[in-house]
């Protein structure tokens, strides 16, 4: 329970550094706002990805795995068509740079975090 929580929280604040680096992605609304985004993505994320990434297999595989780019560039896009008024993102190319920013930015922090949580639960 504590995991989800935390990955929750840390995906908002891997969309706060998305937002500060990509001029094309905002969030209006303050913390709470992240926090739905994030919360919302990750959703789209988990529901719509799996069936996405199966059904874009071919261009995945044509494109050595650089279409996942787009395709997590148009989750991004999904996510901030359900919350209209506190995520937007201003076209594709916005959409696909501040995805891999994101993405980054989860990881990074993902790896920074993990292994102070399992050293503290352990």
């Amino acid at each position: 329970m504590w995991g989800l929580l935390i990955g929750w929280v840390l995906l908002a604040v891997a969309f706060f550094l998305t937002t500060q680096v990509v001029p094309g992605v905002r969030v209006t609304g303050g913390l709470p706002a992240y926090l739905v985004a994030a919360v919302v993505f990750g959703l789209l994320n988990a529901v719509l990805g799996p069936i996405l990434r199966l059904a874009t297999l071919p261009l995945r595989i044509l494109t050595l795995g650089l279409f996942a780019l787009v395709l997590n560039g148009v989750l991004l896009l999904v996510a901030a068509a359900v919350v209209p008024g506190e995520l937007t993102v201003s076209g594709l190319w916005s959409a696909v740079i501040g995805a891999f920013v994101l993405s980054l930015a989860s990881a990074l922090l993902n790896a920074i975090v993990g292994p102070i949580l399992r050293a503290a639960t352990s």
